[in-house]
């Protein structure tokens, strides 16, 4: 495990909530089109069917676009879920201080010195990345 993978992990971690909040969104709007089309232009069949929304058209084409988009978004949720499920697998196989170590400077995106100080008064930041490094060299 390095450094790469830890901050891919974070990036990962802020990627799912940020498409969390997404999803949602667009699963809100694909159900409010998907009723509007259903309501709209009875007479014509599901797929020409139409409406004004806010100066634009809305069409059952736009609902089956938001679901493909819906579903992209939750297939790059699990790449994501799964290489944080995996970080936080190899976390737990690791020594507990280099866990303290490795959460306050890539998890937390504290300096080397906050770490230290954090670590306990008889560590220097160089002394903690040098330790860091060590592990990381041998793992």
């Amino acid at each position: 495990m390095d450094k790469k993978i830890l901050e891919d992990y974070i990036d990962a971690c802020e990627f799912i909530k940020e498409t969390e909040a997404e999803i949602k969104k667009l699963e809100k709007k694909k159900r409010f089109v998907q009723d509007k089309v259903r309501g709209s232009n009875p007479d014509w069949p599901y797929e020409e069917r139409s409406f004004s929304l806010g100066g634009s058209v809305e069409t059952a084409a736009d609902a089956f676009t938001l679901a493909r988009e819906k579903r992209i978004l939750e297939e790059q949720r699990k790449v994501a879920s799964d290489l944080k499920l995996g970080v936080e697998e190899w976390m737990k196989e690791i020594p507990f201080r280099m866990q303290r170590i490795i959460r306050y400077k890539f998890f937390n995106r504290l300096s080397w010195e906050e770490v230290a100080m954090l670590m306990g008064r008889k560590y220097t930041a160089g002394s903690v990345r040098m330790e860091y490094q060590r592990f990381m060299e041998e793992n």
